[in-house]
């Protein structure tokens, strides 16, 4: 019976593949065969390229020539996987997914459904939380699975890097299927301790099949490169000469979007992949990645677990992930089916301040978590997110982030009917010891991270090692094996002098906002969608606080001289008049302030002289407020805002005005502001800001 299944897979493996001479790697098979013949629950830890998507595909479709229903497919990665779900095509495996971006055929695919005419559904972990999906799909079909797959495994464990808490109502739900029903959770980055999670949480029975996480063709190299100017030119110099198309890596998107038009100056056809574009957009990159039309994308985690392109050339890392389990997963990418590959992990000075804040935002603060329960508690009628937005000062990204929280632990203390939040007779407790436990693992892995940058054994070794390879070997092909630079980590001046101007130039528009919020600006009588002839003009910032080009002069500036510099003064002119703002301006005033009353003034009123145009400092801050930077959401912005300033007339007030502050976050200074001097007659007002805040740093 056994041979004749392998016999049988091994056909479909080739046809799915389009290859005659395939063959199965180790232990895909075997894992097929568990699932056929014991029925089991199988952890499969292996590295990324193995092929665990063949795995589930062909396990489903000899499971369905048996008469076995329908496989659901746990995953995040619905996005990516288009090409696996092109191979499972060709052995006949009909796939349909439901998510948020098909409403429109769920009604289709769930007729399908029901009339067994589909072999797997694809689904995210957060569609689980949808009701209507729960009721009306998930219900039905829950007696009539014939194989349960979760895809990135480790998202279920809250020791994870990638913990996602929708992942926890899988096990409740796999507590209510019936036992005899097959489970194939798979991953390539859980070390032990994640393992021991995710097998306390889906059954002592739960079987590990693990190999060996090496990567034959990567050849890795560090080097650290404190600045940006100098990382760029090394990018520009270097790129062009490695092999194929790649990958590069950033931290925030703001990098990856400035590093890809860095390369378009230098000629290097680059793109910026990040999570908020549309899928669409998404689509069409990795298509031209897929298809070597670009040299690279330049991209956030958006585009890490998941995307396959077996031919990968390169994956370059632009700043340090912060951990190795990240760093393992994004540079496996790349020579999954070539014999040469590259894996360069540049390393630069805000490193580590990127990594703090993210480890520093991952959960949120207790005081934070009783406040939003302190509001549901005490709402009789229950609550929106938008009035507990009013009731306390926290940003709704925080909300939301503690209202699921909340609502996945069990028994619940709150629950969400329609747009509104309930309380419910819980005596709920917050697990302070293990967020502290998990805080220091990140704390620890970060450090290992910055360990992995000065190692002075085997690249490859280390890094199976921290992931438990339980046989780390020596790869023989790193820069620290041979011995040298695979790539030479000096560059030319001149390149390095164009990436300085080019951050000199990386200026930040300033988009206009289009709506007041509800009930924020009473004082004022702002309310509704904010009229043509209130609003902003899209303005421009000179910088990222903090940041390479002229973003560290900015903080020297404020919080060191109290007076910004003459070349900040002379950068803004010429920002302005590349920018060439029509009609152009004819008057200059800025945003008061009752802390440091001088600082933007006499900064305008230069900025003025330069530029031929009298600075008139007619907004009048004439009550105190709250800094901005203490407020989280939009409505405490614009409230704390609320009948704080008014404006004087001048004769020359109804010409175009630049309007001037240093810092530039929620833009609803900016926006209040324009409002009012538009009010009191001005012409079209144009926000100019020194810095933009990066990373939640600001005034």
């Amino acid at each position: 019976m056994a041979s004749i299944l392998k016999d049988k897979a091994l056909l479909l493996l080739r046809q799915a593949l389009n290859n005659p001479k395939a063959d199965f790697r180790d232990g895909q098979w075997e894992a097929i065969e568990d699932l056929l013949l014991n029925k089991s629950r199988l952890l499969v830890v292996q590295r990324t390229g193995w092929g665990k998507s063949l795995v589930y595909f062909l396990a489903t479709r000899l499971l369905r020539d048996q008469g076995a229903g329908c496989t659901l497919l746990i995953s995040p990665l619905l996005a990516l996987m288009r090409n696996q779900i092109t191979a499972a095509k060709h052995i006949g495996v009909k796939a349909e997914t439901i998510n948020s971006s098909n409403t429109d055929n769920w009604k289709l695919v769930e007729t399908k459904l029901l009339a067994n005419q589909v072999d797997i559904l694809l689904i995210s972990p957060e569609r689980l939380a949808n009701e209507e999906f729960r009721e009306n799909i998930l219900l039905p079909l829950s007696q009539k699975i014939g194989l349960f797959v979760v895809d990135e495994a480790h998202c279920i464990s809250d020791w994870g890097h990638d913990f996602r808490p929708d992942y926890r109502r899988i096990v409740r739900i796999l507590q209510a299927l019936p036992q005899n029903i097959p489970v194939l959770t798979t991953t390539a980055t859980a070390n032990n301790r994640v393992v021991d999670d995710i097998k306390a949480q889906l059954g002592s029975n739960l079987r590990v099949s693990r190999g060996d996480l090496t990567r034959k063709s990567l050849h890795l190299q560090n080097i650290y490169l404190p600045s940006q100017a100098a990382r760029l030119a090394w990018l520009a110099q270097y790129l062009p000469k490695l092999p194929g198309s790649g990958i590069i890596y950033t931290l925030t998107v703001r990098d990856s979007q400035r590093v890809a038009d860095w390369l378009k100056t230098q000629g290097i056809s680059a793109k910026a992949y990040y999570g908020d574009l549309d899928t669409e957009v998404r689509i069409a990159l990795e298509d031209e990645l897929l298809n070597n039309e670009i040299k690279a994308l330049v991209a956030t985690t958006a585009l890490s677990m998941g995307f396959d392109k077996p031919d990968l050339g390169f994956v370059i890392h632009y700043q340090r992930p912060g951990s190795v389990v990240h760093y393992y997963q994004q540079v496996g990418r790349a020579g999954r089916a070539v014999e040469t590959a590259y894996g360069i992990l540049l390393s630069g000075d805000e490193d580590e301040e990127i990594t703090n804040y993210f480890i520093n935002t991952a959960f949120p603060p207790q005081r934070h978590t009783k406040q939003v329960l302190a509001v549901i508690n005490s709402a009789k009628n229950g609550i929106s997110v938008n009035q507990i937005e009013q009731q306390i000062n926290l940003a709704q990204g925080q909300i939301n982030k503690i209202l699921k929280l909340l609502s996945l632990e069990f028994p619940t203390p709150v629950t969400k009917i329609d747009s509104k939040w309930y309380a419910n007779p819980v005596n709920y407790q917050i697990d302070h010891q293990k967020i502290e436990e998990i805080t220091q693992i990140r704390r620890h892995e970060q450090q290992r991270m910055a360990d992995y940058m000065q190692s002075q054994q085997c690249l490859m070794a280390f890094l199976a090692a921290e992931l438990d390879d339980p046989n780390p070997e020596e790869c023989g092909k790193c820069a620290v094996c041979l011995g040298k630079p695979l790539l030479s980590e000096t560059f030319a001046d001149e390149l390095v002098n164009q990436a300085i101007l080019y951050l000199r130039r990386s200026n930040q528009i300033i988009e206009p906002r289009k709506k007041w919020i509800k009930e924020s600006l009473l004082t004022y009588g702002f309310s509704g969608n904010i009229k043509d002839n209130l609003k902003a003009e899209a303005g421009r910032t000179l910088s990222l606080w903090g940041d390479a080009g002229w973003g560290k002069l900015v903080q020297q500036g404020k919080y060191q001289d109290n007076h910004f510099d003459d070349a900040l003064v002379q950068a803004t002119v010429e920002m302005i008049q590349r920018w060439k703002p029509q009609p152009f301006p004819t008057w200059v005033t800025c945003v008061p302030s009752l802390n440091r009353p001088e600082l933007v003034p006499n900064f305008a009123q230069r900025l003025a002289d330069k530029l031929g145009l009298p600075f008139k400092p007619i907004v009048r801050k004439i009550r105190p407020t709250q800094l901005q930077k203490k407020m989280s959401n939009s409505y405490q912005q614009a409230h704390n805002l609320d009948g704080s300033f008014a404006i004087d007339y001048w004769e020359g007030m109804s010409g175009n005005v630049l309007l001037i502050d240093d810092m530039v976050d929620s833009r609803w200074t900016f926006t209040v502001i324009a409002a009012l001097l538009r009010n009191a007659g001005s012409g079209l007002v144009y926000p100019v800001a020194l810095a933009l805040n990066s990373l939640g740093q600001s005034d």
